[in-house]
């Protein structure tokens, strides 16, 4: 039996997008994993996030949901770590890994393995705020340092890491994301005149240029329409044929992938892209970014065009459209690589290897 230990302390449910949905999936893929006694560690704002795993709400954590506030609680851990490591028992665990991509608290006393989930202020610093960026740059390369052992979503994150923190490159694990296979499935539902976006309002996600290539493609396709999911859109303004649907429940959001013409994805950068895999596994086609680690998530199941560019979007997005069937196919057999099990398994090897260390 290996005691493994996770840090959710930095976890503010319903605000970190992807990696909330792995974090959350990887629990429940845990309970078929007998091997592991699994021990979560919470804030106080998020004390029921333990999906059914024995857990503790540190309460000496000062967790927030802004950003001051997480800011000011990362630094009070850092600086004040050793009451919150009493919280945690580190003498009960044989491995403590962090998913959030941060050492919060720093610990030596047991194994630990960070998830680096994303590492966009190295390629894109001007998305963030003077504070932020260096906070990240500080607490990202140290925890990434410190940690005896490194999980990387994808190759291109690994590099990342390698490259740009200059963690060595025994020290790194790719263990790719996933989706509910279970769940994601096509259906024969008829495809809608809508094009899919499912991503929150922030900067690297280049809604503006997706809505100047809609325009374009509007003037031969009047009849099409863009969906907004995901939160950040409340209050600001969208051209005609876009609608905002905010935060939707996965159900809706399945049935979205499964009548949407395509799902469309100019993020200017991520570290996986969940939201790929769930089209692919419901078959609607996919025309994406071919930066970061997309390209390496869609292989050939999508149609890559270049995010910086409107008329490329509206290129991309028209040669989608006009033969589909082929990325839907070449989807449903791609999305079988990326499931939350085989993750899940993946990362229970990494806790067995640490907690036998």
């Amino acid at each position: 039996m290996t005691r493994v230990g996770i840090s959710a302390l930095t976890l503010i449910p319903g605000t970190v997008g992807g990696s909330e949905t792995a974090y959350r999936a990887l629990l429940r893929e845990y309970h078929r994993h007998p091997e592991l006694a699994v021990r979560v560690y919470l804030p106080t704002i998020a004390p029921a996030a333990a999906e059914g795993h024995t857990h503790n709400v540190v309460r000496s954590y000062p967790a927030s949901t802004s950003t001051a506030g997480r800011l000011y609680a990362m630094g009070s851990a850092l600086a004040l770590g050793g009451r919150i490591r009493r919280e945690l028992r580190l003498d009960e665990l044989d491995v403590l890994h962090f998913p959030f991509s941060t050492m919060i608290p720093r610990v030596s006393s047991v194994p630990t393995v960070t998830s680096i989930l994303d590492l966009q202020h190295e390629y894109m610093p001007e998305f963030f705020s003077k504070a932020e960026l260096a906070y990240r740059k500080l607490i990202y390369g140290r925890s990434a340092r410190d940690s005896d052992l490194v999980i990387a979503i994808s190759e291109h994150a690994r590099q990342t890491l390698i490259e740009r923190l200059r963690v060595p490159e025994e020290r790194v694990r790719v263990i790719h994301l996933g989706a509910n296979l279970d769940v994601f499935t096509p259906s024969d539902d008829a495809r809608g005149e809508f094009l899919l976006y499912p991503a929150n309002r922030w900067l690297h996600k280049n809604h503006e240029r997706l809505f100047a290539a809609f325009a374009l493609l509007r003037t031969a396709r009047p009849d099409l329409r863009l969906v907004l999911t995901g939160s950040g859109h409340e209050g600001r303004p969208v051209p005609p044929g876009v609608e905002v649907r905010g935060r939707v429940p996965t159900e809706e959001l399945i049935h979205l992938y499964r009548t949407a013409a395509a799902l469309v994805y100019p993020s200017l950068f991520e570290g996986f892209g969940i939201p790929l895999v769930e089209a692919m596994a419901t078959g609607c086609p996919i025309a994406a970014a071919n930066t970061s680690s997309l390209p390496e998530i869609a292989g050939d199941a999508a149609v890559l065009f270049d995010p910086t560019s409107v008329e490329a979007i509206a290129a991309g997005i028209e040669e989608l459209l006009t033969d589909p069937a082929p990325y839907v196919s070449r989807g449903l057999e791609r999305a079988r690589l990326f499931t939350w099990a085989r993750s899940a398994d993946a990362h229970a090897a990494v806790y067995r290897e640490l907690g036998g260390a």
